[in-house]
């Protein structure tokens, strides 16, 4: 299947429609779009890495700049430690976990730190302090030494990017052509079809502006791209711009951890707020959400809105210690998963605040906001009302597909109607609105049907979706997402 808004060129098995993707439902009328904002209360954020004992090389602190894949049954980490005879250095070291909850840390017996080998470093060969790393795993690569695959910041290199590769994720082999690409800070990255990308704070589009939300692409993972894209910027640029030094005003740190979902790419990046003085330490970062149907461009669908808030990370225990200010500041790696009947994504307090530990936010299974029938405003009458969505062309490519929804809020006073259009906005009579079975239940993964049919038939035209918020009390309903699945 394809959609119009697709961020890729192949045919994909499963289409997602989120609300807040208003490039693939395009057609809106009478909705509103909420979005739902993971916040700490007084400071219990669950945190589930925590720096190791006295004498292990990440006792000083942890730093989730790296990455949380899904390998089989169970979930690796890459993330950054460094120990307490450290000065500032930091190793890339690995957990693992089968929940994302309760993370171990491996003894992997391949670095020698003080002495001995029993700890959880991965062997990066002679790497400098490594700032921050992103890993990717292409499981079908051809080469089995090169599935593994990491670009990683590193002090040797001034901080310019260098990438490095594994069979396993464990043992790594430098590029013989690193560095590979300029001075930039990576906080996440996808594999769009066949191109690479990397996100990132830096890049080469304005030169001097180094917070903004800018991509490299390569093709093969060594010849990246000098040129960089800017996907989002927030003050920095006429007729607005930054004249209070370059720790002041609204930034982008680190760019963005991506979720590829498909059709649209998901980004948690840093919201950089700095204090007007220029002093770092009263600076504040929640976490925000901007997404792209092409992986290089993107935009926020509520200006400024913190999907994960700093508001009160921390507040039990400030990290900061003994020092007077303890401003909130989270920053993101590259980690989102759906586990069972929830949606997670890991994420840490700025490393100069001294982390206590990565920590984890949670939504049910891909509630990150929602639509929701919206019954103000100037519409003269109910009859006009009509609260309804309409998406962009899909083509089912001659599949047949089931369509299930993620909603809730349905009861006896409260529904949806959904109806299949050709597109031409003109119904399919067999999968009109009149056909269509009520949905009995709430929940994320409600089956679509039509008359007791439970798959769209192997249509060869382009179709659109279209979903009509109805009831006495249409408002009460809250549409999350929208799946079309192909059957085979």
């Amino acid at each position: 299947m394809r959609i119009q808004s697709s961020a890729s060129n192949r045919s994909l098995d499963q289409i997602v429609l989120f609300p807040f993707d208003d490039h693939a439902i395009p057609l809106q009328r009478g909705v509103r779009l909420l979005l739902n904002s993971h916040r700490a209360t007084c400071g219990r954020t669950r945190i589930v890495l925590s720096p190791g004992p006295d004498g292990a090389p990440d006792s000083e602190h942890v730093a989730y700049y790296g990455a949380v894949i899904r390998l089989g049954d169970e979930f690796w980490m890459w993330y950054l430690g460094q120990g307490a005879d450290d000065t500032w250095f930091q190793r890339v070291h690995l957990a693992v976990s089968r929940d994302g909850y309760h993370w171990r840390k491996p003894n992997l017996g391949l670095v020698e730190y003080q002495g001995n080998r029993d700890n959880n470093l991965v062997d990066m060969g002679a790497v400098g302090h490594i700032a921050a790393c992103v890993v990717f795993h292409d499981p079908d690569d051809s080469d089995p030494a090169r599935r593994f695959k990491m670009v990683f910041e590193d002090e040797r290199y001034g901080n310019r990017f260098a990438v490095a590769f594994s069979p396993d994720g464990l043992r790594w082999i430098e590029s013989p052509a690193n560095p590979v690409g300029p001075w930039f800070e990576m906080a996440g990255g996808s594999k769009i079809d066949d191109m690479y990308l990397i996100a990132g704070q830096g890049g080469k589009h304005i030169p001097g502006l180094f917070r903004q939300f800018a991509s490299h692409i390569s093709y093969d993972f060594e010849n990246w791209s000098a040129a960089s894209v800017l996907g989002l910027q927030r003050v920095d640029v006429a007729p607005r711009p930054r004249v209070l030094g370059g720790d002041a005003g609204e930034q982008i740190h680190l760019g963005a951890g991506l979720w590829n979902r498909g059709n649209l790419i998901i980004g948690f990046y840093g919201m950089w707020n700095g204090h007007p003085s220029n002093d770092r330490r009263m600076t504040t970062m929640d976490l925000g959400l901007a997404v792209s149907n092409d992986g290089l461009h993107y935009r926020e669908p509520i200006p400024n809105f913190p999907i994960v808030s700093a508001a009160e990370d921390g507040w039990a225990k400030p990290p900061r210690g003994d020092q007077l200010l303890n401003f909130p500041t989270l920053i993101q790696g590259q980690g989102f998963e759906n586990v069972g009947d929830e949606t997670l994504f890991w994420y840490g307090p700025w490393p100069e605040q001294k982390s206590d530990g990565v920590r984890v936010a949670s939504w049910e299974r891909d509630r990150l906001g929602c639509f929701q029938a919206y019954m103000g405003g100037p519409l003269a009458s109910e009859s006009e009302r009509e609260p309804h969505i309409i998406s962009a062309p899909i083509d089912l490519e001659g599949e047949a597909a089931q369509l299930f929804l993620n909603v809730d809020g349905i009861h006896d006073f409260s529904d949806l109607s959904v109806e299949i259009l050709d597109e031409r906005l003109n119904p399919l009579p067999a999968y009109s609105r009149e056909n269509y079975d009520l949905p009995s239940e709430n929940g994320y993964n409600q089956l679509v049907t039509w008359g007791g049919r439970k798959a769209l038939s192997h249509h060869s035209g382009r179709i659109r979706l279209r979903i009509d918020f109805t009831g006495v009390r249409p408002e009460d309903v809250r549409l999350y997402a929208i799946y079309l699945n192909v059957v085979r």
